[in-house]
């Protein structure tokens, strides 16, 4: 019963995509698929959604959860930004942290200022330093990849206080695992969700060292935690799970943006199948639970230039049309191709 069908059909519902998340499914679901990210180009400023999955707003949800630090913000995938629950910082910061044993005198310098005069914005610096705002950036973000800084961004304002970092976590052990055991616990949750996965698939989501990603799964396969099955793997209770039950998988169109979970662990492969010589990539979509398509525009006016599908799936055109239309405007953003050819 160890079928792709039967696999495809339990992740979707450990998605929470064939049914919708309560409150609390929701926040075992965010823990496991963090770092949280805004919605791909129309969520620019807003907290963190998992789109589909719930059923309330989850975008005022985390709103809240930024508002009280239940959710805080930091750079952990390769220095992109994302938000984790705050009882897992010692977990990201062990995991993503890059630490910083020779400074440069601009990083020196504004270390230098934030631990003699306290939080402060990006302008103080500037008054301060006498640097330029543009030499500022990025030096900050050099800092928060070496968790020395903090960025309290706890609401959409742009004046944000920038901290030492033990001023704001102060009971945070940034040494308590190696970058392995943390690697260890985040590959078991991701497992969990994915169902089935790759070195590829870790690598395109956290953005980690292969060799760091492979250790870590041998380690779990020694332990009888995880087993591979045709060069991926899967959880050892998933395995026996998905041997004695049988899911099911509904049928189901979702137009998901560049951000989502699922795209992220899939980019590696998605990103180069639906690549296209003039047009970006605004969303794929997933049809019956597998990647078939994507949703094509162009940087501007925001019109929707094309939308793609695989051999097969042109028959379910109305529908993904329809689904298409449920994450972009009809008025602001149409359709002009479907397939290369014209939409009426």
């Amino acid at each position: 019963m160890l079928i792709q069908q039967n696999i495809t059909a339990l992740k979707m519902e450990r998605q929470f995509l064939s049914h919708k998340a309560n409150e609390q499914e929701y926040c075992e679901l965010y823990r496991d698929t963090q770092p949280g990210q805004n919605v791909y180009w129309n969520g620019f400023g807003d907290p963190p959604s998992i789109t589909f999955r719930a059923d309330f707003n989850d975008i005022e949800y985390n709103r809240e959860r930024q508002r009280t630090r239940e959710i805080v913000k930091g750079r952990f995938q390769g220095g992109n930004l994302g938000w984790i629950e705050s009882g897992d910082m010692e977990l990201f910061a062990c995991l993503c942290r890059k630490t910083l044993d020779k400074p440069t005198f601009a990083q020196q310098t504004l270390l230098d200022l934030i631990e003699r005069e306290g939080p402060m914005n990006i302008q103080l610096m500037k008054e301060m330093s006498g640097m330029l705002v543009k030499e500022i950036t990025p030096v900050l973000h050099r800092l928060q990849e070496a968790f020395l800084i903090y960025e309290d961004q706890y609401d959409g304002e742009w004046d944000r206080g920038w901290y030492k970092f033990r001023e704001m976590f102060p009971n945070v052990d940034i040494q308590k695992y190696t970058k392995i055991e943390a690697l260890k616990i985040v590959l078991k949750r991701f497992a969990y969700r994915n169902v089935i996965f790759s070195t590829e698939m870790m690598k395109s989501f956290y953005k980690l060292p292969g060799k760091d990603i492979k250790t870590a799964i041998t380690e779990l396969l020694n332990d009888g935690e995880v087993k591979e099955l045709e060069s991926r793997y899967l959880l050892k209770t998933d395995y026996d799970l998905l041997q004695s039950t049988s899911f099911e998988v509904k049928q189901s169109v979702f137009v998901m943006h560049r951000n989502d979970f699922l795209v992220k662990s899939n980019e590696y492969c998605i990103k180069e199948k639906y690549k296209h010589p003039e047009y970006d990539v605004l969303q794929y979509i997933l049809i019956d639970g597998e990647f078939c398509g994507a949703v094509l525009f162009k940087n501007g006016p925001y019109i929707i230039e094309n939308v793609i599908v695989d051999p097969g799936y042109e028959t379910r055109k109305d529908e993904i049309i329809d689904a298409v239309y449920r994450v972009n405007s009809c008025e602001k953003s149409p359709i002009k191709r479907f397939m290369g050819k014209k939409v009426r």
